[in-house]
């Protein structure tokens, strides 16, 4: 996972990105890998980043960050249920 990193920090520096905006997309893409964990929870989210909900909240706002989005992509997501009773209709 370290080469990983190393890898990807060298990219950026190479594209000329400033150290700032590097941190920015990494905690974005930090907070949001966890909100899609948690299926939009963020008082799960928070727990699992080992911050307030409030902390996360303030977070979510200063990365600009579709919690909508994170919620719609889970019901996009989630396996249709079928039952067994349908299942013997269909067949």
């Amino acid at each position: 996972m370290k080469a990983q990193l190393e890898s990807i920090v060298e990219q950026m520096y190479r594209a000329g990105i400033r150290f700032d905006d590097a941190l920015r997309e990494f905690q974005k893409a930090f907070v949001l890998m966890v909100l899609q964990q948690k299926k939009g929870n963020q008082c799960k989210a928070a727990d699992q980043l080992g911050m307030h909900r409030n902390t996360l909240r303030r977070t979510i706002t200063d990365l600009q960050i579709d919690v909508n989005s994170v919620r719609e992509a889970r019901h996009c997501l989630a396996p249709s249920r079928v039952s067994a009773g349908s299942l013997r209709k269909m067949a």
